[in-house]
């Protein structure tokens, strides 16, 4: 028996097949549209992370400033990138340095303090207090790492020792009592020696140094003839008063000027026969007799150190001053020779080094 055709039923048979053929093709279509909301997610992120790659990290840079030239002062720098390869950095490519001097000229340094701020450096590393105090001037935010610098306190760079505050840390050279220390050595090398040529410059540890010096003199039964020497030029007339004084001995202070002269002064010694005592092994280098001093290259090296730590985030208000650690003696016999003066052996048995 045939059925007749139910027209009711086969409408909503037909309802029913559109119905899921519309939720096949939504569904088809969210899952293609999930798939490129993925890729295009995916695509976005690699993009952002290709970018990251292709733009290079920034390269830190340290500021330089030197009181002398390049020359005078490459013990300097050398000790300075020494200490930078020592730590893993690369000149160049992963530091970079720019050096700036003052060519013994230390009304240049100011500005050039101003150059290095201008360039955005990350770090200012100092030689001296005429650089130090030049650089602080210049600017209240970049961290300042000296070195060689007598009383950083004195000078009003530091608050303390232990907690420097503010902006300015390093590696201090202050030992006034070094003076006495020398007056010694030079009393046992030379026989009879009664008059000695002080040469010193200003500066915020002078005044202890004059001090200390003054009272061993007095305490050896020397004569000392202090004698300053503000800038380079006045040499000359320095030079004449320690001839007209009959001096029979030079000595001189630490100091940033009478380090930039210092081929002039061991000149002078050698041509006048006169035995010096210098205040770093840079004299000795250019022809001297004798020096007791701070060794420079640990206080460089030092000063690198903190470099590096300020770079890695540290604050210089957090870096107490350090002090001299090492102290050496070096003897050269060469100039002993140039000048006609035999060292006695106990003073040879006791120095740290001997140029022959």
């Amino acid at each position: 028996m045939v059925r007749p055709f139910d027209h009711a039923q086969d409408k909503l048979r037909r309802k029913t097949c559109e119905k899921d053929s519309m939720r096949a093709v939504r569904n088809q279509w969210l899952g293609g549209s999930k798939n490129v909301l993925c890729a295009i997610l995916c695509a976005s992120l690699f993009a952002l992370c290709v970018s990251a790659q292709a733009q290079p990290a920034r390269v830190p840079r340290i500021g330089v400033l030197i009181n002398g030239t390049s020359a005078t002062h490459k013990f300097i720098i050398d000790e300075l990138q020494q200490g930078l390869r020592d730590l893993g950095y690369v000149e160049g490519k992963s530091i970079i340095v720019e050096y700036r001097y003052g060519e013994g000229k230390l009304d240049r340094l100011p500005g050039l303090a101003k150059e290095l701020v201008g360039i955005n450096v990350d770090v200012i590393f100092t030689q001296a207090t005429p650089g130090t105090v030049a650089a602080k001037q210049a600017t209240k935010s970049i961290p300042i790492v000296f070195t060689g610098v007598g009383d950083p306190v004195e000078a009003g760079l530091v608050n303390s020792f232990a907690k420097p505050g503010g902006n300015v840390t390093g590696v201090s050279i202050l030992s006034p009592d070094l003076g006495s220390k020398r007056l010694e050595l030079l009393k046992e090398v030379i026989p009879g020696l009664t008059e000695v040529a002080f040469l010193w410059s200003p500066s915020a540890s002078t005044t202890a140094a004059l001090k200390t010096t003054q009272a061993a003199a007095e305490a050896l039964r020397l004569r000392l003839h202090s004698l300053e020497v503000r800038n380079p030029s006045e040499f000359g007339a320095t030079s004449e008063a320690i001839m007209k004084k009959r001096a029979r001995a030079v000595l001189t202070n630490p100091s940033p000027v009478l380090n930039t002269i210092r081929a002039r002064i061991t000149e002078f010694a050698s041509k006048n026969r006169l035995p010096g005592m210098y205040a770093n092994l840079q004299f000795i280098e250019a022809g001297g007799l004798m020096s007791y001093a701070h060794n420079s290259a640990d206080s460089y090296r030092r000063a690198v150190v903190y470099i590096d730590k300020i770079l890695k985030g540290i604050k210089p208000a957090d870096l107490p001053v350090e002090l001299p650690t090492k102290l050496e003696f070096v003897i050269n016999l060469k100039a002993a020779k140039q000048i006609g003066l035999t060292i006695p052996p106990n003073v040879l048995a006791r120095a740290d080094r001997v140029i022959k």
